[in-house]
C-alpha cells in the first residue's frame, strides 16, 4: 500500500494484518482524491474508522493541515502510530482510540468541526446513517466539507434520509464511494 500523490507521494505504508480492516485500494484512493481536490489549501481531516490510516495520510499529503484518526482496534492503532512515525507526521495528527460515535460527541464538546471527513468503516456495518446524522446534529462538517463514505455495493444506502446531499457516486467493482455536502439552502 502506498501513498498516492503529494508531500509523501509513492511513500509504502503499513496495511493492518488480518481481516478486520480492510484498505481503500489504490485505485479507489486516486480515483477520488482526483474528484475531492485533488489537492487542498489547509483544513482539518477526520478519518472515522481510520483502519491503517491511509485515507487520513492521503488526505495529509495532499495539502490537510492536520488529520484526526479514531479506531476501536488495537493492531489498526499500532500501524497507524508506525504509519504516522514513518512519515514524521506526528505534529499534524492526533489518534483516538474509541468508538466512532462517542469520538463524534466528543468533537462536538471541543467545538472541532472538519473539512474532510472520512467514512470507511467494515463494508457491512449499518453504522452510516447514525455517524452521518451525528455529524449533522453536531455541525461537525464545516460549510464548504466534504464527506467520503465507501461502503459494499449491495449495502442498501437510504440517501433520501441523510441530512446531506449526494454529490457524486462511483462505484468500483464491489465497491462504492459516495461524496456528500451539505444542502444548498444551508
Amino acid at each position: 500500500m502506498r501513498v498516492i500523490a503529494g508531500e509523501f507521494g509513492r511513500r509504502r505504508i503499513k496495511d493492518v494484518p488480518g481481516k478486520t480492516t480492510r484498505s481503500t485500494t489504490d485505485k479507489i484512493k486516486e480515483a477520488t482524491f482526483q474528484r475531492l481536490g485533488p489537492f487542498f489549501e489547509e483544513g482539518l481531516c477526520l478519518d472515522l474508522f481510520a483502519g491503517s490510516g491511509a485515507l487520513g495520510i492521503e488526505a495529509l499529503s495532499r495539502g490537510m493541515t492536520h488529520a484526526y484518526f479514531v479506531d476501536t482496534h488495537s493492531k489498526a492503532i499500532k500501524i497507524m502510530y508506525e504509519n504516522i512515525h514513518s512519515l514524521q507526521l506526528e505534529n499534524r495528527c492526533t489518534i483516538q482510540k474509541r468508538h466512532a460515535i462517542r469520538a463524534l460527541e466528543q468533537f462536538s464538546h471541543e467545538n472541532i468541526t472538519f473539512d474532510l471527513i472520512l467514512i470507511d468503516p467494515p463494508y457491512h456495518s449499518t453504522i452510516y446513517e447514525e455517524a452521518l446524522h451525528k455529524i449533522h446534529t453536531y455541525k461537525l462538517l464545516n460549510n464548504q466539507g466534504i464527506i467520503y463514505c465507501e461502503h459494499d455495493r449491495q449495502l442498501n444506502m437510504s440517501w433520501e434520509d441523510i441530512p446531506f446531499k449526494v454529490i457524486h457516486s462511483s462505484t468500483y467493482g464491489t465497491i462504492t464511494t459516495t461524496l456528500l455536502s451539505h444542502e444548498a439552502s444551508e
